[in-house]
């Protein structure tokens, strides 16, 4: 049964505007905007994945990835089908890019999905692996569910929203890792046929109105988006905007999809990125997708004591307070911190839903 939404209106030619994201997709009835999961029907705009999921798996929360929100805890994680953008160098392609719900085997009303996320003992749900822009009804739903048994929201997203939405989406978020795709509109239109400014509105809301906690993410492609050039102007717009404390994650890239040409990306990319976004004062700033110590862990940005260790999704060293303090020289870590560390550690849970 498809889910009757609110973010659209008539237009005067007969079709309908869907009003979530930035594309504005103008449909007549029966056609299915570029999400493809939000459909004009009967003169309203519908969508048709409500209440059905690609899957649920327990994952460590520094997989989406979030370093400073209750680290070392589970997240139970799930998406629907489809995406609002085209990325060619998509990695979960196989469900952003589905155009056969049938797939969509997996059906969870809100309330079932909070319960089981308070009966395996996560501290959090995700919604991850495609958009939940594209399905917000439901993650709004899915969101106030599990406020009311004290289990916290997580979105992982492009930012790619339009501003009444955004609003409404981000009151019911905990916690959201934001892909920054690249830092110019040339990339966004070949690459993901979208716009850059749209994203970095997103950012500079989400720091000025809002009480969600945020990290960044970055894919490096190799000759795309690793430039130096590109680099220092991305991380001095996020010290301008955002301030220093937003952790910003470096990832490799690995071929995919529509973009099985390009090499890897090499480690010593990752540690030039790295170089360039501290030398700017990022004071929290990673990298993904590679085996490395000392940039998955986090530092004090006073006395440079090792806060939290981390080999890969395990955490080792845990030198903070309760409350999020050094504890060496007592200066504040930016982040979500609810007493010691988690114990989950790197383990990937399926999880099936009765």
């Amino acid at each position: 049964m498809n889910f009757s939404t609110k973010y659209w209106h008539a237009l005067d030619d007969g079709r309908v505007q869907c009003g979530v994201c930035l594309r504005e997709c103008k449909l007549r009835d029966g056609q299915r905007g570029l999400c493809f999961v939000r459909a004009a029907e009967g003169g309203e705009i519908v969508l048709t994945t409500y209440g059905r999921s690609s899957g649920f798996c327990v994952d460590p929360i520094e997989k989406k990835p979030l370093n400073h929100f209750l680290p070392g805890t589970p997240v139970l994680s799930f998406g629907t089908a489809g995406c609002n953008l085209t990325c060619k160098f998509c990695q979960n392609y196989d469900i952003s890019k589905s155009r056969q719900m049938d797939k969509l085997a997996v059906q969870a009303s809100p309330e079932k999905i909070a319960v089981t996320a308070e009966q395996i003992g996560c501290k959090s749900v995700a919604f991850t692996y495609n958009d939940p822009v594209i399905f917000m009804d439901y993650a709004i739903d899915v969101a106030e569910a599990c406020h009311a048994r004290d289990i916290k929201t997580v979105a992982v997203t492009a930012g790619y929203i339009c501003p009444e939405p955004r609003r409404e989406f981000y009151q019911h978020i905990d916690a959201a890792n934001i892909d920054l795709k690249a830092f110019t509109d040339e990339f966004y239109m070949e690459f993901c046929s979208a716009h850059l400014a749209g994203v970095l509105d997103t950012l500079k809301y989400l720091k000025r109105e809002t009480n969600t906690w945020f990290e960044i993410t970055t894919l490096l492609i190799p000759g795309e988006n690793d430039s130096d050039k590109e680099l220092n102007e991305e991380c001095a717009w996020i010290m301008e905007h955002l301030g220093p404390d937003v952790p910003l994650h470096f990832s490799a890239f690995h071929p995919d999809w529509k973009m099985t040409d390009k090499p890897n990306t090499p480690p010593d990319t990752l540690h030039r990125a790295r170089k360039i976004a501290r030398e700017q004062g990022l004071h929290y700033v990673y990298l993904g997708n590679i085996h490395d110590f000392d940039g998955s862990s986090t530092y004090c940005n006073a006395c440079g004591e090792t806060l939290i260790g981390r080999d890969w999704y395990e955490l080792s060293t845990w030198n903070l307070t309760a409350d999020g303090h050094c504890g060496k020289c007592g200066a504040i870590c930016a982040g979500v911190f609810d007493g010691p560390a988690g114990t989950w550690g790197r383990k990937r849970q399926p999880v099936r839903m009765g």
